[in-house]
């Protein structure tokens, strides 16, 4: 048993916690989903959650694959190649555009991803040009002023994977890329996404504590921490963010120094 499962012991009904922020995050995109749709996956990587060990529920609820028109996952690593659960796998270099049509797609998911964003308006701009109007960002990334994102942003670069293995053994190391934050809080969502063209609709939660390392008094200890901490620095951020119908290319221009380094950043690499 581990420590989430005495914790948490509604774990075995189901395979997920009271607090498990990939379930609340997938409730509302689910809510959102309609079969003839397009949803991209953002920075699908090899499909971890479907990895052995996930609980069934969570595989089939956090999966749109043959439950909507067409699944297109889309990463800097080939890895994306051999993800299970997709129509479509496309590889994108570091700072390269999406390879997809305008308008084409009608909801992005970026789960875990745009803490890695390094450019957010070009990002911003690239997600603006494919999504239909009426279209849905959907993204799951720590919140800057939670505990997560204090610690990332201030742990020096030369410690954090050795950190970062003692609060989260069983981590894969597969999944560690660099990290910016310049898009984790409400306030930059709004700075990045434009609201004369987008409506917002996300918001700030807890969810099962993590960085415990797998110990009994550090998951005591994230616990209270979360419960003291002010609604602003609750741990995550969950982000649905609509582009307001209206033509397609309405979008502001950035200005030219902007554009000069380069159009549709996904720097997760």
């Amino acid at each position: 048993m581990t420590v989430v499962d005495r914790w948490r012991p509604e774990t075995a009904a189901g395979g997920f916690t009271r607090d498990d922020e990939a379930i609340e995050f997938y409730t509302r995109v689910n809510a959102l989903v309609e079969p003839d749709m397009v949803v991209v996956d953002l920075g699908a990587g090899r499909g971890s959650r479907f990895d052995h060990g996930s609980a069934p529920f969570r595989k089939w609820f956090c999966n749109f694959h043959g439950r909507v028109r067409k699944v297109i996952g889309i990463d800097v690593d080939p890895v994306v190649m051999t993800h299970p659960h997709l129509d479509e796998a496309r590889v994108i270099e570091p700072g390269g555009r999406l390879p997809l049509e305008d308008a084409s797609v009608d909801i992005i998911i970026c789960e875990w991803v745009i803490e890695h964003v390094e450019h957010p308006r070009q990002f911003a701009q690239e997600i603006h040009r494919v999504l239909k109007p009426g279209g849905w960002l959907c993204a799951l990334t720590p919140n800057r002023l939670g505990y997560v994102g204090i610690g990332t942003t201030l742990v020096p670069e030369t410690v954090k994977d050795r950190m970062m293995r003692l609060v989260w053994p069983e981590r894969p190391r597969e999944d560690a890329f660099p990290t910016f934050y310049r898009m984790n809080t409400l306030g930059s969502i709004r700075r990045a996404f434009d609201e004369k063209i987008w409506s917002h609709h996300g918001y700030v939660s807890n969810g099962t504590p993590k960085y415990h390392g797998g110990t009994t008094a550090g998951f005591a200890f994230v616990s209270l921490l979360q419960w003291f901490m002010p609604p602003a620095m609750r741990t995550n951020l969950l982000v649905f963010s609509r582009k307001r119908p209206g033509p397609i290319g309405t979008e502001p221009r950035l200005p030219q120094a902007d554009r000069q380094q380069g159009r549709a950043l996904v720097e997760r690499v």
